[in-house]
């Protein structure tokens, strides 16, 4: 059984910053499961057995190789989409993190082809993002900037 497809997967989607105005994005490479191209803020599939706040700071380290220095919850979303045909159902438990930017690098990069820093200034055109984030940042946009 495949979790968002054969039934609803739970996911920590999650905006590091470092404070100042910048925040990391990756750039999904080919052996990530969609989106493939596209600057993502990150995220990770809730695992059984394992409580939400591990899961963040799991996710984070292994992607950003590095620690939560502290974290707000913003809130959820119901995310329903198709992938290869298939569709899918998620419930993104989103999450404004504050990260040291100088410990961040690209801790999967046979996942991710990049991990950079952007403002809301530099950010990559929505075209180039996974459809994910433009309504993160619409919908949280007083939150994180």
């Amino acid at each position: 059984m495949q979790k968002g497809i054969d039934y609803t997967g739970i996911a920590v989607i999650y905006f590091c910053h470092d404070g100042k105005g910048n925040f990391v994005m990756s750039k999904r490479g080919q052996n990530c499961r969609d989106e493939r191209g596209k600057w993502d803020i990150g995220g990770g599939g809730i695992e059984f057995d394992e409580n939400v706040e591990e899961t963040l700071r799991k996710e984070i380290k292994e992607e950003y190789c590095t620690d939560i220095l502290d974290f707000e919850f913003l809130g959820y979303r119901d995310m329903h989409r198709e992938h290869e045909g298939k569709r899918t159902h998620w419930i993104a438990l989103d999450f404004k993190v504050f990260v040291d930017p100088t410990m961040v690098k690209n801790g999967e990069p046979h996942k991710f082809d990049d991990v950079k820093w952007f403002t809301f200034d530099t950010v990559p055109a929505k075209e180039e993002l996974h459809p994910g984030v433009p309504v993160v940042f619409e919908k949280y946009k007083n939150k994180l900037k």
